[in-house]
């Protein structure tokens, strides 16, 4: 009996041991993802096929990709992968979806319902940074929303979330300091305020397209190293309203958002990031800060702050999934910038490594293993 008692409390021992000495938190709440387009004109990454960029999401352990374009032979190449799908209806659709909803079935049936569920699709972004590049569209959002998201409730599609697309530049008018962030009038009430009524209704996510770079060009007090992550002892802004103080440029613009939110009502919606990035090469020379270093300096450290679930000062569960704008890179011509995680040949452009962390599991495993069987070794003694 008293060998049962002893052997019982060396097994509450190895367990409490166990967890202790294996982290409770490996991986971030924030899912990051890369963007995809199939490039328009015939080039170098136009030969590259679906099913080899689909292999190559997978074997960079991207969990999450949004195709800008949502060509079906890509949505069909992730079919019985693990990746999850962002859905885009291009803008010059809007308008059509919203008129006629026989039309938002017809584009439903050909995107969505041959595929779904052996491709995982998580949401569809009708339209993006419509504001922008469309205005004269902006009226029809709502209902070309609402035209989707009834098609997929009669096909008995639940779990795709419909949202549309919009860009902070164009909705918030100024991001310092973030208590004070209003959405830009007169679309705030007209556009933005139905739509948000419309994600709260149907658990939809606030999707926007948010890049530190531009907002860092635009203003000369904005020092490099606040929009670059850099721990420097004056990279910081202090939010005086709410005693709140700013490490880094991405956190104050996704706050900035999130007040923007609220004054409507709506602090609570989840917040994607649906584009964000720091371009290695600039539209002419005046773009000095358009470097590889920059670009990869930003990179690396958005990647550790979103991993690292410190979230933001306003949201502490941070925003639910990040996309990376973008996966390979576009035509090497003069009057466009440069984004791509990848080469035309598919090899990176970085040092660092994508994937969300597995050298560190894999580490995180052994220890514990080794630890567990020199426990194990003990009580055999």
């Amino acid at each position: 009996m008293k060998k049962i008692h002893s052997l019982s409390s060396h097994l509450l021992l190895l367990i409490t041991l166990t967890a202790i000495a294996t982290p409770t938190t490996i991986t971030s709440a924030t899912t990051i993802g890369v963007t995809y387009s199939t490039p328009a004109s015939i080039s170098a990454t136009a030969q590259l096929s679906p099913d080899r960029i689909a292999a190559k999401v997978v074997s960079m352990n991207i969990p999450a990709v949004r195709l800008l374009d949502s060509n079906p032979a890509l949505i069909r190449a992730f079919a019985y992968t693990n990746v999850s799908l962002f859905l885009s209806v291009p803008n010059p659709l809007v308008p059509l979806l919203a008129s006629n909803r026989s039309l938002a079935m017809r584009w439903v049936y050909r995107h969505v319902l041959p595929f779904h569920p052996r491709t995982k699709i998580s949401i569809i972004s009708v339209g993006n940074d419509v504001i922008s590049y469309s205005p004269d569209v902006s009226p029809f959002l709502l209902r070309a929303m609402q035209n989707v998201h009834q098609s997929l409730v009669d096909l008995r599609i639940y779990k795709i979330s419909v949202s549309t697309t919009f860009s902070f530049f164009n909705i918030v008018p100024t991001a310092f300091p973030p208590s004070s962030a209003q959405f830009q009038q007169p679309n705030g009430e007209v556009i933005i305020r139905p739509i948000l009524q419309f994600l709260e209704r149907t658990n939809s996510s606030f999707l926007i397209n948010l890049y530190p770079y531009n907002m860092y060009r635009s203003s000369f007090s904005i020092p490099i190293g606040f929009a670059l992550f850099e721990e420097f002892p004056f990279n910081f802004r202090d939010d005086l309203t709410t005693g709140v103080r700013y490490r880094n440029l991405f956190d104050m613009m996704v706050d900035a958002v999130i007040s923007a939110m609220a004054v409507m009502g709506h602090e609570n919606l989840p917040v994607i990031v649906a584009e964000t990035g720091w371009p290695s090469s600039g539209i002419d020379a005046s773009e000095v800060d358009a470097t590889l270093l920059y670009s990869e300096m930003f990179l690396k450290a958005l990647l550790t702050h979103l991993r690292s679930g410190s979230g933001t000062p306003l949201r502490k569960e941070g925003v639910s999934e990040v996309y990376i704008f973008e996966l390979v890179e576009k035509d090497a011509r003069q009057g466009i910038r440069n984004w791509g995680l990848l080469h035309h040949n598919m090899t990176s452009k970085y040092s660092f490594e994508f994937s969300d962390g597995g050298e560190i599991r894999t580490f995180i495993k052994l220890w514990t293993g080794c630890f567990v069987g020199v426990v194990m070794l003990y009580l055999l003694m």
